[in-house]
């Protein structure tokens, strides 16, 4: 199926060195047999036995469902509502937010800072800004 010089293409020898065959052969389903790419025969791999190994290069093809793209757990804020009045309303509320968080002084665990300041950010966006609706 491939052209390789015949070398390439024996899979047995026999004892004496002066036949050779192809009887080792690669199965795959019909529906993949497009992505098989080359097969060939490797003789320098030593596994002390009259058979020479096969290697075969498979083009992977991956693709991402397009139901599991869709569905977003995440939360979208409502970005094209920032105007001066929203951007100013959100400002004032994170540094609302930021100067209560500083009087916390908790710098021993920096996971739980870390998830103070992502709470803060996102209850002000929520309440500012609000959430995008997907159609």
């Amino acid at each position: 199926m491939f052209p390789h010089r015949n070398i390439h293409k024996y899979t047995w020898t026999l004892a004496g060195g002066e036949t050779h065959n192809q009887i080792d052969l690669i199965l795959t389903d019909r529906r993949w047999h497009s992505s098989v790419l080359d097969v060939r025969s490797v003789r320098g791999a030593d596994c002390d036995t009259d058979h020479y190994l096969l290697v075969t290069k498979v083009r992977e093809r991956l693709e991402v469902s397009k139901q599991k793209a869709q569905n977003f757990d995440g939360e979208r804020f409502n970005l094209r509502k920032i105007n001066e009045e929203d951007r100013k309303q959100y400002q004032i509320e994170i540094s609302n937010r930021f100067t209560a968080l500083e009087n916390l002084v908790d710098s021993k665990d920096i996971n739980r800072a870390w998830e103070n300041i992502k709470d803060n950010t996102k209850t002000s966006a929520k309440e500012s800004l609000g959430l995008h609706k997907l159609k």
